[in-house]
């Protein structure tokens, strides 16, 4: 065998994930590879997976690789879709309105932000169709994003200048002396994350008129380039508009003046106000429970919500009003695991209602209301089948609480009993953004509080909750989501100081998953947001706080209301 140098070779290979190499002109940028391919996946190409790193279509090629494509039916590819689309929207309503300033607030189930106008009344509909066309043309003439690296203290200028007081407030704690901007028309702005090449890409999108604002629409991720009909959604706009108060009431209403705030140690003061306004929204939605002589209280919300610490301060706050609930757990009414209906992926699919004996349950029900002694039955998670459970018999006037993810499905309870039930959503609806354009998601605070209480409680591995987070969603989009809108009341659970208090746990997690594991890109991403965020004293917290569930230490975590 003869080893010998050779001068190198001036096409470069990229290995697809499904076996098939594609060969070019070292240098060339990724997206040119991908074009011989692009027609044979289901959801337009966003970026690249380059040996487990994310790339934008723009990064040029210098050696053999593997590569995976991020489509936008992919959670990676859709949040650089999304992005994109938000920077298009900023630079179409500069030119058109520069004395305002555009905010993009929070999500909308169907598939959407939801944007406020400030110092101007609210766009019109010809103004709004006039920023659609804009946008439009733009998109039509397929500009390219530029990125620069530019010095901080450059991007602090830049921002100072144009009155951006929240992005100067935001960068002012950043620990690299670096800033990668974006430009299009001339104007610059930071966007946290991979950006699409050019303004062709970003052909599915509308603007629609809603209550105090607009609703910038994109697709959703299985049906990447189609709209979704908008849904109405008075409930969860006027609890983030709760929020929002919250926020003004704090003086805290971005990432950048949340840190300002810790630096200036006032962290204790912005977690007990913040504790406070939690308490008074528990004892709230207890005293319209108490008016209405609810006998059924319903809890539900997404995976780590904070439902059961939710559940446990609302049941003080009605034993503090002389009521007493008793709660029915809703997994021992578990059909056997044998006739449990079966998921995609052929195993007992627990998270459909269908998994739940609903007409024992209803039995049991219109028994207990009724005053009548019922045989409950309990569900042995270790043989898969209903046993017999404990005897009860409600006292007069006593209601029943109900926590599980499909406490908003009409179809849980018998519609007799429906009118005597008060349902109660919990979610984490942060509104604590980084800047006025880029936000913070929901379901990545959710993540983040639920991998610190898994490596606390179960042991498990960022890795691994991570790699079952997409399961999760997908359950939640099914039987929780749909039905938020039923609720008489939604409780936010988010906490504005939160993400700083998890932060120095959550860290540590992410900087443990493997480079070769496909959660890899996903702690990487989690990573760079947290880097936002200035830690706060944990000890700080009460022990009575949402965050304690999954920090640990809470007061409430081996409450029972008593059962005699």
């Amino acid at each position: 065998m003869t080893i010998q140098i050779v001068p190198q070779n001036q096409n470069v290979e990229l290995h697809l994930s499904d076996g098939r190499i594609l060969s070019g002109p070292r240098g060339t940028q990724v997206g040119e590879f991908l074009r011989a391919v692009k027609d044979d996946f289901g959801a337009p190409i966003v970026a690249a997976i380059i040996n487990n790193e994310i790339h934008e279509l723009t990064y040029p090629v210098e050696r053999e690789s593997d590569c995976t494509p991020v489509t936008m039916d992919r959670a990676d590819g859709a949040r650089i879709y999304r992005r994109s689309l938000i920077f298009l929207l900023e630079i179409a309503f500069a030119e058109l309105f520069p004395k305002a300033k555009l905010t993009i607030d929070h999500s909308v189930s169907s598939g959407g932000f939801y944007c406020q106008v400030t110092e101007r009344e609210a766009l019109t509909h010809n103004e709004l169709d006039m920023l659609k066309t804009r946008m439009k043309k733009i998109v039509e003439d397929d500009q390219v994003f530029e990125r620069k690296q530019i010095p901080i203290q450059e991007a602090i200028q830049y921002f100072e200048k144009l009155g951006y007081t929240d992005k100067v407030r935001l960068f002012s704690h950043r620990q690299k002396d670096y800033l990668t901007l974006y430009i299009l028309n001339g104007r610059m702005d930071y966007l946290h994350g991979y950006m699409v090449p050019s303004t062709g890409y970003l052909r599915w999108f509308d603007l629609n008129p809603i209550e105090g604002g607009f609703t910038l629409q994109f697709p959703r991720r299985h049906a990447p380039t189609h709209l979704e009909p908008m849904g109405d959604y008075p409930k969860l706009l006027s609890t983030f508009r709760q929020y929002g108060n919250w926020l003004t009431r704090l003086d805290i209403d971005n990432v950048g003046s949340m840190n300002d705030a810790i630096v200036a140690g006032r962290a204790d003061e912005i977690i007990m106000v913040s504790e406070a306004l939690h308490e008074q929204n528990v004892a709230d939605i207890a005293q319209q429970i108490a008016y209405k002589n609810s006998r059924i209280i319903l809890i539900a919300g997404p995976s780590s919500s904070g439902k059961t610490t939710t559940s446990r301060r609302l049941a003080i706050q009605l034993l503090a009003r002389g009521i007493s609930p008793y709660p029915l757990e809703l997994d021992n009414y578990f059909i056997d695991r044998a006739r449990t209906p079966l998921g995609e992926d052929g195993s007992p699919d627990f998270e459909v209602l269908e998994a739940l004996d609903l007409n024992r349950l209803a039995l049991d029900i219109e028994k207990l209301l009724n005053g009548e002694r019922v045989q409950l039955p309990r569900y042995n998670f270790k043989t898969g089948m209903s046993e017999t459970g404990d005897v009860i018999q409600l006292k007069e006037g006593q209601p029943l609480i109900l926590e599980g993810i499909h406490g908003m499905n009409p179809r849980l309870i018998p519609d007799r009993w429906s009118g005597a039930a008060f349902r109660v959503y919990v979610s984490a609806l942060t509104q604590l953004n980084l800047d006025r354009h880029n936000r913070v998601s929901t379901t990545d605070t959710r993540l983040i509080r639920r991998m610190v209480r898994d490596a606390r409680e179960r042991g498990y591995s960022a890795t691994q909750t991570i790699s079952r987070w997409e399961s999760v969603r997908r359950g939640e989009k099914r039987h929780i989501f749909p039905y938020q809108e039923n609720a008489d009341v939604m409780f936010n659970s988010a906490l504005v100081y939160e993400l700083a208090a998890l932060k120095q746990l959550a860290e540590p997690l992410l900087r443990q998953v493997q480079h070769r594991s496909p959660e890899y890109i996903e702690a990487r991403r989690l990573l760079a947001f947290l880097e936002w965020f200035l830690p706060l004293d944990a000890s700080l917290i009460p022990a009575n706080s949402i965050v304690r569930e999954f920090l640990g230490g809470s007061s409430l975590k081996d409450f029972k209301i008593w059962r005699g």
